[in-house]
């Protein structure tokens, strides 16, 4: 049996502030901005590269608190590189932590969320 992660859901406060933060400072390319009816919004967006997306918005029955989420965690091929980019965008990012598993940047979106991006050390 083959299982993709495709979608994760991230609760923020306000999906607007989220949307812009997403895609005006990581770069995230919006994939959804529906609103199919009054209280129920559905933003997907993906990061560059991936194959995975999160998803935000109203009326989606999440019943995590915004900011909980302190689990994400992507590859980069760059630690050095995605901080200097993070930086450029305003973003307030934290790094590079040098470990014998990786090189970490983190980073929180406007609610608190935590991300986690790991440059893998080189394989033999």
């Amino acid at each position: 049996m083959d299982v993709r992660i495709e979608l994760i859901h991230v609760p923020v406060t306000d999906v607007d502030r989220a949307k812009e933060f997403y895609e005006g400072q990581c770069g995230f390319h919006v994939d959804h901005d529906q609103t199919p009816m009054p209280g129920l919004r559905f933003v997907q967006v993906t990061p560059p590269g991936s194959a995975c997306s999160i998803a935000f918005g109203t009326g989606l029955g999440n019943t995590l608190a915004p900011g909980i989420l302190d689990v994400i965690q992507a590859v980069i091929p760059d630690a050095d590189a995605a901080l200097a980019q993070l930086r450029d965008a305003g973003v307030d990012a934290q790094g590079v932590d040098e470990q014998a598993w990786g090189r970490f940047v983190t980073f929180q979106d406007p609610d608190g969320n935590r991300w986690t991006l790991q440059q893998l050390p080189p394989r033999p």
